[in-house]
């Protein structure tokens, strides 16, 4: 879209999980009531804009 100014602009949003496993990361901890510290996975989410801009070489 183009804003009030001119900028033409774009917007998305990313949202994933990894598995820390997958990468290497096996260790946790668990407290004395039994609940996990670490999860195995893990959440990853982002909002983005971004604005398109002319390159003058």
């Amino acid at each position: 879209m183009v804003d009030s100014y001119g900028q033409t602009k774009a917007g998305f949003s990313l949202s994933g999980q990894l598995s820390r496993k997958e990468f290497g990361l096996t260790w946790d901890a668990v407290t004395e009531a039994g609940n996990i510290v670490v999860s195995d996975e893990v959440r990853i989410s982002a909002e983005v804009q971004v604005i398109k801009k002319d390159i003058i070489l």
